[in-house]
């Protein structure tokens, strides 16, 4: 008979020694530290790094008609007003948050480029003036480009479709002036363009330019939350590596911790006062403490950054009972699998062979949550929902997805997750009994197998 009052003092004792170390404090604060250092720290001191920089652009027209044009997209003014437009187009789908996020990160932006634009001869050729880019008296922050038009890239004769460009420069010409001298040049091909076929450019960009907006999610409750549809992207791969790190978190604390004790022989005092089926489950139950308490930090601080922006209403509270839920199952299996292997070896390289195909396990269905997360109703998603032990996963992307599956799924998958939960720790007891008191050779699946089979 297993005594509940020895599992109760094994589980103490482990939960107590795990959360009592500095190691624990420190990976459960860890993770709030970085992002709190990534979104206010990071992005002052790249603004602070953001010098201004001049390049002269060299320009052959073979048209005679692109200068005006690419004299009016490098001007400051100009620059500075396609930047703002790309960056409220990037953000135009985000909330408040999101919004705060981006204005930090558009901030953080290095300062737009002087552009000095030089009109070379028309019988300038590009091979002529490769020789201006890579000059070797040039100095380390001096930035040249060269841009090559021929006349077919803005009068077309026929059907012929347009020529484009090509922008030349040495290695010392910096992305972001790279990309917004591209820009420029492809605004101001389309202005000559447009000019060619006697239409103002002027009046096309008043017509194509439209004010942007932002997607209202609409809650059960009718209020309104602006923004919601990126916490819907979101929330599928948030579920998947919560349940991940804390499954990881407690599956290998259970095996190194079982491990270290066999190997000093501290296993062997354990079990003059506790049977091993009492130690393995006070071992299982103290460290899922262990994980339920920094999975609980990071719910709540989750749902405090929800309340914070108002945004708690676009999710189902049901949500966070499911993952806990989910979280039990996925523990239960993958805990007793590394428990398994951490009784059965004596060292911690020796269980890498008998560990890696239950890391891919666990690695595979987190990689796929945000992927079964955009595409709930497909049927590999409804499959994998009820398939051990990938399904506690598949199916807390579809719960957090903007197209949950019925309460019937929910319960199917529960129940296919709990099987799975019992089995794993029916074989761990097995393999647990025998092997925790073994030395010598570490054994194979196989071998483990048969200790199941003969216990």
């Amino acid at each position: 008979m297993i005594s509940v009052k020895r599992v109760g003092l094994v589980a103490r004792r482990d939960f107590l020694v795990t959360v009592s170390s500095k190691g624990f404090l420190f990976g459960v604060l860890m993770m709030p530290l970085i992002l709190v250092v990534l979104i206010t720290l990071v992005p002052k001191l790249l603004a602070s790094a953001g010098a201004q920089m001049d390049v002269q652009v060299a320009l052959i027209d073979g048209s005679g008609t692109l200068a005006d044009a690419l004299h009016a997209e490098l001007d400051p003014a100009a620059l500075a007003a396609a930047r703002g437009a790309q960056t409220r187009a990037s953000t135009e789908q985000l909330g408040a948050a999101g919004q705060q996020v981006a204005g930090a990160a558009a901030a953080a932006l290095p300062a737009m480029p002087r552009f000095q634009l030089q009109v070379l001869p028309p019988d300038a050729t590009e091979a002529g003036e490769k020789s201006w880019l890579t000059d070797e008296h040039l100095g380390k922050y001096q930035r040249r480009a060269l841009v090559e038009v021929p006349a077919a890239a803005v009068e077309r004769h026929g059907d012929v479709p347009f020529a484009t460009y090509q922008l030349y420069a040495p290695r010392n010409l910096p992305q972001d002036a790279e990309s917004t001298l591209h820009g420029a040049v492809r605004r101001a091909l389309i202005a000559a363009r447009l000019r060619a076929t006697g239409v103002d450019p002027a009046i096309v960009r008043s017509a194509t330019e439209i004010a942007p907006t932002q997607t209202t999610l609409v809650s059960a409750g009718g209020a309104n939350h602006g923004g919601g549809q990126v916490l819907n992207r979101l929330l599928p791969f948030i579920m998947g590596f919560l349940m991940f790190m804390g499954v990881m978190m407690g599956g290998q604390a259970l095996m190194m911790s079982t491990v270290e004790e066999k190997s000093s022989r501290v296993v062997e005092v354990l079990l003059a006062a506790v049977a091993p089926l009492e130690m393995m489950w006070g071992k299982l139950l103290g460290q899922l403490g262990v994980t339920m308490v920094s999975m609980g930090v990071y719910v709540a601080l989750g749902v405090l950054a929800l309340l914070q922006f108002a945004m708690f209403g676009l999710i189902d509270p049901l949500l966070i009972l499911y993952l806990f839920l989910f979280f039990l199952m996925s523990y239960l299996v993958y805990g007793a699998l590394m428990l398994t292997v951490g009784a059965a070896v004596n060292q911690i390289a020796d269980a890498q062979s008998l560990n890696g195909p239950i890391i891919i396990l666990l690695v595979l269905p987190y990689i796929l949550s945000p992927i079964i997360g955009g595409q709930p109703d497909a049927p590999f998603a409804v499959i994998a929902s009820f398939v051990p032990p990938v399904n506690a996963f598949a199916m807390m992307a579809r719960l957090a997805s903007s197209s949950p599956p019925p309460v019937w799924q929910v319960l199917l998958s529960l129940a296919a997750s709990l099987v799975a939960a019992c089995a794993a720790v029916w074989f761990a007891a097995k393999v647990f009994r025998i092997g925790l008191l073994m030395h010598g050779k570490p054994p194979g699946f196989g071998t483990l197998v048969r200790w199941a089979r003969m216990s």
